[in-house]
């Protein structure tokens, strides 16, 4: 019989992960238990996918704001520090930015206008162009931007992270100097000792403030790269991709090693029980972009952690409707479903630059497929901290 669905996505349900749970076990038995009761099978080439957030909690990766703020003092001297391109959320960056003001005595935070890098908005544009404000080039006082715009609540969190983050600093005993500016070395007209917050840019952004003239430049993945008084850390990114815990702590990003253990571990338990030979990989925030808010999800610094071989690479693909509109226009029925299955079979391997592969978007597998599991797991309480992807490697003539 023909087959009439392609690729499926499942949340799978588990048990609320705690510190020290053999997490490997607990996905494959709830894989292979969620197969058994709703009568579905477990395919070569599936793909299981868990959330960061549980592997990080299984592994106990967690790091207190005075860790934080003795790295950040022990690294940028204690003194004024200069805190530049941080994104709006209190979930990803409150309790950092408590850890950093507590080890320094004052903060000069740069914000970037009109939005920060995930698309998180401080004025809209066309309260910009209203007001004759260049953002490549203007720099604003707290002064002056209330001035001008006011105070702005964030559409989705009621809150005006200007106060918000100035009233955080000055409780932690620290002085609070807000500005607002979008080029690197602007800061250093204030502080020669910069902490770059920014997460896909930072690189540049290093690079463009050592050229002007800085003294000392961190990341976020510069700090907690190893532990601070037993602290958990993550040698990769520091903390890029961590989330608030408690008023005290936060989760740190699972750190690459031991999430390539557990994925290897996870498809060998599964290839033993079942024989079948899956896909297996750590995700973080999905790669897509909110129309109507305007808001990056991928504030992560990547998508997969950590993934199995046979999820490398882009899709290989060609576009049907580019098929059935030019090569095979004057076909229809079974004639044109026979030539378009003929030209997938025949496709070769590598289709840059082929017309018929137009439009397919050729990301990074795990991109495409984390982006997936991050939309199937939701971020709220749907419990499904894991993902079975099936059919995801199927095509047209499978």
């Amino acid at each position: 019989m023909e087959r009439r669905v392609g690729t499926v996505s499942r949340g799978i349900r588990c048990p609320i992960i705690r510190e020290g749970d053999d997490l490997a076990h607990i996905i494959v038995e709830n894989v292979l238990g969620a197969a058994e009761s709703e009568g579905f099978a477990v395919h070569d080439r599936d793909v299981v996918a868990v959330t960061e957030s549980v592997v990080a909690r299984a592994h106990g990766n967690y790091a207190s704001v005075d860790a934080i703020a003795q790295d950040v003092e022990n690294k940028l001297g204690g003194g004024t520090v200069g805190v530049i391109f941080p994104i709006l959320s209190r979930n990803r960056f409150s309790i950092c930015l408590k850890g950093i003001a507590r080890g320094a005595k004052k903060i000069v935070l740069m914000l970037s206008y009109p939005s920060d890098e995930v698309g998180n908005e401080l004025v809209s544009l066309d309260q910009l162009d209203k007001a004759g404000i260049n953002p490549y080039s203007d720099v604003l006082d707290v002064k002056r931007y209330r001035e001008l715009f006011g105070e702005n609540i964030h559409p989705f969190t009621g809150v005006d992270y200007v106060r918000y983050y100035s009233d955080l600093i000055k409780s932690e005993g620290a002085e609070a100097e807000v500005i607002f500016a979008n080029h690197p070395k602007e800061i250093l007209a204030y502080t020669k000792k910069v902490l770059n917050c920014d997460i896909h840019s930072r690189e540049r952004t290093k690079r463009i403030l050592k050229e002007n003239g800085a003294e000392v430049v961190c990341g976020m993945d510069d700090i907690l790269t190893a532990p601070v008084d037993g602290s958990g850390c993550n040698e990769d990114y520091g903390l890029l991709g961590s989330n608030k815990s408690t008023e005290e702590a936060v989760k740190l990003f699972p750190r690459t090693g031991r999430c390539m253990e557990l994925v290897l571990d996870i498809q060998k338990q599964i290839l033993d029980k079942t024989g079948k030979h899956v896909e297996v990989m750590v995700y973080g925030d999905g790669a897509f972009k909110d129309p109507v808010g305007k808001i990056w999800e991928l504030a992560d610094p990547c998508v997969s952690v950590a993934n199995t071989e046979g999820l490398e690479g882009t899709p290989n693909e060609v576009k049907l409707k580019y098929l059935a509109d030019n090569d095979f226009k004057d076909l229809s029925g079974q004639a044109l479903k026979d030539a378009i299955s003929e030209r997938i079979k025949e496709k070769k391997e590598d289709l840059v630059g082929d017309m018929a592969a137009q439009g397919t978007t050729p990301r990074r597998l795990t991109d495409l497929i984390g982006s997936l599991c991050d939309l199937t797991s939701g971020s709220g309480d749907k419990g499904t901290p894991v993902i079975l992807v099936q059919g995801y490697f199927d095509n047209y003539t499978s």
